[in-house]
């Protein structure tokens, strides 16, 4: 019996174990954590006869053949560089998808930002359209959770982080969607380069490409890189790359496609014209798939936004409180905070990322009557907005205390809104962003 060790007890290291196990393997799963949950779903596997080591640190062994690495598992962590060195198969999560699901067609969108919508929007209008076509990777399933099911998708609609492509070298989507690019990551990946290479390699291996042409990096790789893509632009035509006839842009608040009017761009429900750039790579995609417009333009109606992005929690005493916990660099958390009214209570900070955070401080001083600020980037982000001599930020450390704080502060400066955007990773206080945007939540619906 062939043995395979799963690095990294998250969602999809449990599925690429349990769909290991169905093929044969013995399967060791292990993780440097441990918790009362980790412990009890260390109970289940092994009733299922997957063994669990928690606070484990790999070490590889001639004994196993197989290594299949889950996404926050640095690839180049000198264990798995041994490994590969001693010849043993080390792969990621979603390699290991692709080799069971590689006959049937996918879309796979990358991107810095606007990932984890255009990959809703995508999904949202496959489904309508009547396909089986479930989102997965950062989004939805594990894509071995596909695997595991009962029915096989029509499609796979997979959000890919740069983590994933990295360790998932063979994947090549039907069509590659590139959302946007800016810094980020780059404590793992090192450089801005290498970081565009790995995005870059998932398109290349893409039969079809859908490229945000409003980006600016991507616009001035792309004159060279991806003539034949499918270009999209919310400024019209006349900036269009490439063949208008192939390409996604927005004329007289229409949709167009391909050479075709698909629908009204206010269809969509979700604020700020970075949405309007996500609406026209995800009917792009559609298109290119084959899917026809009714079906696009119900979908888009019906979508009712994602969560933890600008996600509208509740209106209390005429103020909107908006959750965009899954900004988690200061592009994202820009924009969020541009698209939304003024004045706005900013809630932001966490485990701080490396980037530029000049057009982030610039959109504060215009828009933001207050910042309050947790986790361990409070110290330095109140420095720099001192820097700036924006002077009203509080260090509150919680969420708890930043809702409570929020509601005070938003009556006292007539804000229309409190927003969570905090333009940091989640990790200090949260397991994840999710679990900082419910935590937003629970404090907003808890306001008296």
């Amino acid at each position: 019996m062939p043995n395979a060790h799963i690095i990294g007890f998250g969602r999809s290291g449990i599925a690429a174990a349990r769909l290991l196990k169905r093929e044969g393997y013995s399967v060791t799963l292990s993780d440097r954590a441990s918790s009362p949950i980790l412990q009890q779903q260390q109970q289940e596997l092994a009733a299922e006869g997957i063994t669990v080591e928690l606070c484990h640190s790999f070490a590889p062994s001639a004994s196993v053949q197989l290594i299949v690495v889950s996404p926050g598992v640095p690839w180049d962590l000198p264990a798995l560089t041994r490994a590969r060195e001693l010849g043993i198969e080390t792969i990621g999560e979603f390699e290991l998808a692709w080799r069971h699901l590689q006959s049937k067609p996918w879309v796979g969108i990358t991107g810095t930002n606007g990932k984890t919508t255009t990959t809703a929007l995508i999904a949202a209008i496959f489904q309508t359209a009547g396909f089986y076509a479930p989102a997965c990777g950062n989004i939805g399933y594990a894509a071995c959770e596909l695997i595991l099911g009962e029915k096989p998708p029509d499609w796979v609609i997979a959000e890919i982080s740069s983590y994933q492509i990295e360790s998932s070298s063979s994947i090549a989507p039907r069509i590659g969607v590139w959302t946007t690019f800016t810094p980020d990551h780059l404590s793992r990946h090192k450089t801005l380069e290498k970081y565009y290479e790995i995005k870059a390699h998932l398109l290349n291996q893409s039969e079809l490409q859908v490229i945000n042409g409003d980006d600016p990096y991507l616009h001035e790789k792309g004159v060279k890189s991806w003539q034949k893509a499918c270009w999209t632009s919310v400024k019209g035509k006349a900036e269009l790359l490439g063949d208008a006839a192939r390409g996604a842009y927005i004329e007289d608040g229409w949709a167009i496609a391909l050479g075709e009017k698909i629908l009204p761009v206010d269809s969509l429900r979700m604020v700020g014209s970075h949405n309007q750039q996500n609406l026209l790579m995800a009917v792009a995609a559609a298109r290119l798939a084959g899917i026809d417009k009714d079906a696009i333009a119900q979908a888009i109606a019906n979508f009712p936004g994602v969560p933890h992005r600008l996600e509208h929690i509740r209106t209390w005493a005429g103020i909107d409180f908006i959750n965009d916990s899954k900004a988690t660099n200061y592009d994202a958390a820009e924009v969020g905070l541009t698209s939304v009214a003024a004045p706005a209570i900013l809630i932001a900070g966490g485990e701080a990322k490396e980037g530029d955070d000049l057009a982030w401080i610039k959109t504060i001083q215009a828009k933001a009557a207050a910042v309050l600020l947790i986790g361990n980037a409070a110290n330095a982000f109140a420095l720099r907005l001192q820097e700036v001599n924006y002077s009203n930020w509080e260090i509150v450390e919680t969420m708890e205390r930043a809702v409570a704080r929020a509601a005070e502060l938003a009556k006292k400066y007539s804000a229309k809104v409190v927003l969570l955007s905090p333009a940091c990773a989640s990790f200090d206080q949260y397991q994840n962003f999710e679990q900082r945007g419910d935590n937003f939540r629970h404090f907003c619906l808890d306001l008296p």
